[in-house]
């Protein structure tokens, strides 16, 4: 079957009048970026191809909600990009993107509001600075803390201790200063400091830690 038949099945099935079917169909393979191969069979198309075939459908008669699942996972870098650029027309047009994705990085690019799931579970939902936090993280390099100094630590945020690196999350960066002091005089030596934006990856992989313990 071709490109433009698999289009024009679809147009049928969503009851679309058969004279803007033509107009339908230009328009999502030009959206898309499969202008070039609507006559081309679809069976040697590849994943990637056929990923955006399947958006394309997606788009067909100008829904005001689309449901996509993993839109990015078999494209490169230029198709994923393509497939964002996309996402925000849609918003920009007035349509609700409902996305679900592995992809951490493509969704903190793209989404307003996020739910997390864990084996079935919301373990948490909100906006995309509600989910981040206002303030970001800092990870430390300190050697020399007694375990009575790192316990008091833990005053300054969200404490991750990974031996002689110590990352401190929900810490606002006014407040680095004041921490280099207060691990000095509970007897560390610090030996670097890096502030991070804590992305939502890292979010991500807390909220599991949490839910875990």
């Amino acid at each position: 079957m071709k490109a433009s038949e698999v289009l024009s099945l679809h147009c049928e099935l969503a009851g679309l009048p058969r004279a803007g079917w033509k107009a339908e169909i230009a328009g999502a393979l030009a959206t898309v970026g499969l202008s070039e191969r609507g006559d081309d069979r679809v069976e040697g198309f590849s994943k990637g191809m056929q990923q955006r075939l399947g958006l394309g459908v997606a788009l067909l008669g100008r829904p005001e909600l689309v449901l996509l699942d993993e839109p990015t996972s078999a494209l490169d870098p230029v198709g994923r990009h393509d497939v964002r650029e996309i996402i925000r027309q849609l918003k920009d047009r007035g349509t609700a993107v409902f996305l679900n994705s592995h992809l951490l990085s493509e969704v903190e690019q793209v989404c307003d509001r996020l739910a997390v799931v864990d084996r079935g579970r919301v373990i948490a939902t909100g906006t995309m600075s509600q989910i981040l936090g206002q303030d970001g993280a800092v990870r430390v390099r300190v050697t020399g803390l007694p375990p009575a100094g790192r316990a008091a630590l833990r005053a300054y945020g969200n404490l991750e201790d990974e031996g002689q690196w110590l990352t401190f999350r929900g810490l606002s960066q006014e407040r680095v200063p004041e921490l280099v002091s207060e691990i000095v005089n509970q007897g560390g030596r610090v030996y670097a400091v890096e502030p991070r934006h804590e992305t939502l990856e890292d979010r991500f992989l807390q909220l599991l830690k949490e839910q875990d313990g």
